[in-house]
């Protein structure tokens, strides 16, 4: 049977990759919730197109989560099963993230939002968890994909290779410039278009024939 939704799920997750890095250049950087609050008041508009696109990512990445799977039917089932259950977590989480954005937004427009306000609001423990949980749920998934890619030899290596660099950067976002951790998630977008290729090329169709 010709499962003719797979090219547009390939290409839901394409886009939903370059979504969230168009997202990642266009979140301007800040130190501090009073940079933070100076950034929403004077660049408002690049913060509103940032959430949006990373709305639209989120949504088009858990679209093209059935594309992924296509690429395991023997080995790697099991992790790939649960690496897209942890990277729908991410994907939801990011939804969250950009709705986040547009609240806080509307409460600097509506002046109803302080710098102690908001260091108050981030110092949270409920909001610290939905980051952890958001950030795990992207990097854990992707690492548990691209293991479970190695595992079931269906793409070229460098494909779950680009993904488990993107991964590592991680850590070291902390002390790598600014523009370099931003653009490594070029790793992430390189991985998922290799899946997304490989997802739509013949020896794939055939199998799920």
């Amino acid at each position: 049977m010709r499962m003719d939704w797979v090219p547009v799920s390939a290409a839901l997750l394409l886009t939903g990759a370059l979504a969230l890095c168009l997202g990642s250049f266009l979140l301007p950087s800040a130190d501090g919730a009073g940079e933070t609050l100076r950034i929403v008041e004077e660049q408002g508009g690049r913060w509103l197109a940032a959430a949006a696109v990373f709305f639209l990512s989120s949504v088009c990445l858990s679209l093209g989560v059935p594309a992924i799977l296509t690429l395991f039917q023997g080995r790697g089932w099991n992790l790939a099963m649960i690496s897209a259950i942890v990277l729908e977590v991410g994907f939801i989480g990011t939804a969250g993230f950009a709705m986040l954005m547009a609240f806080v937004r509307s409460l600097v427009r509506a002046d109803a939002l302080r710098e102690s306000g908001l260091e108050a609001a981030s110092s949270e423990a409920g909001f610290a968890v939905f980051l952890a949980v958001w950030i795990a749920g992207l990097y854990l998934g992707e690492l548990l994909l691209a293991l479970a890619l190695l595992r079931a030899r269906t793409v070229p290596r460098w494909v779950p290779f680009a993904l488990l660099l993107h991964v590592l950067t991680l850590p070291l976002s902390g002390v790598l410039p600014d523009s370099v951790s931003k653009a490594s998630i070029l790793l992430l977008v390189l991985g998922f278009a290799g899946i997304a290729v490989q997802a739509t090329s013949p020896q794939a169709r055939r199998r799920l024939s």
